[in-house]
């Protein structure tokens, strides 16, 4: 919840947009897996096992580069995750819009999840400390603290009330909360999740940088479209020029501008159909 210098308001931001989707996603996945493991606990823990990141397995099933996020890992944590994603998610959606907020949300999802994937296959062999093989990444708060990292980077200086318990800004909150689940990690031996944490939050911060506001969809299709345009005026240009010395050959002189277009005739009769010759 954003705030100001006046008396703190117990508001809760907008519920809707991508925002919503992919809380009630996560919501939908967490139930699902709680009546699994209930039912079917082996079946449920090797669907799980499927769709969480394992970097030796995510190169040959590269839809775990997605599907990690949306397996859960407690019902506390998923809890604070999700409402975590609430607060940070509506807001970064509201300011930017849903196509710049779903590219920031799944660029740092699957661009975290593939460099993290990379260096512990890489540099992790040698130095088990960052990612030793067989540890696995799983759960919403690599993404969420992305979420958080970009925030930050937007309104760093901007005064919270986050959760209606802690008051501070949004650059503090996020470094503590950072700090706090990397401690964690390590010390719970999740050192490929602390791993994929930090490139997650690093792919977040590189996207705030570059991206532009209406998302680098919009300005990879601006990119196809002028490309497409300047293939075709060259087309015509190239045509104009073969038209021009056919009707040089025809004993008449025509003038084209530099697109293709003809000039020059505006000193002639319009209804004159020799024109057309």
């Amino acid at each position: 919840m954003r705030s100001t210098n006046g008396p703190v308001l117990l508001a809760l931001p907008a519920f809707r947009g991508l925002t919503r989707k992919l809380i009630l996603l996560a919501a939908v996945s967490f139930v699902f897996f709680f009546i699994l493991d209930l039912a079917l606990p082996r079946f449920g823990a090797t669907l799980a096992g499927l769709l969480v990141l394992l970097p030796e397995e995510a190169p040959k099933l590269i839809w775990r580069f997605v599907t990690w996020p949306f397996v859960p890992d407690g019902f506390l944590s998923v809890i604070f995750a999700l409402l975590s994603l609430w607060y940070f998610g509506s807001v970064l959606e509201e300011e930017r819009g849903t196509r710049w907020f779903g590219e920031l949300f799944f660029g740092s999802c699957i661009g975290g999840a593939i460099l993290a994937t990379i260096i512990s296959l890489t540099v992790g062999r040698y130095f088990t400390i960052i990612g030793p093989p067989g540890k696995f990444s799983n759960g919403m708060w690599p993404v969420v603290l992305a979420l958080m990292v970009a925030f930050a980077r937007l309104h760093a200086n901007e005064t919270l009330t986050f959760d209606f318990i802690f008051r501070a800004r949004a650059k503090y909150i996020t470094a503590i909360f950072l700090l706090i689940y990397l401690v964690i990690d390590y010390f719970t031996l999740r050192r490929f999740d602390a791993l994929n944490t930090i490139c997650n939050c690093v792919v977040a911060w590189f996207f705030v940088q570059m991206a532009p506001r209406r998302g680098l969809r919009h300005n990879v299709s601006e990119g196809w479209f002028g490309l497409r345009n300047r293939y075709y005026r060259a087309k015509r240009r190239r045509a104009a020029k073969k038209f021009q010395v056919y009707m040089r050959k025809q004993g008449k002189d025509v003038n084209i501008d530099a697109s293709g277009r003809y000039i020059g005739l505006d000193d002639e009769d319009p209804d004159d159909r020799r024109r057309m010759n």
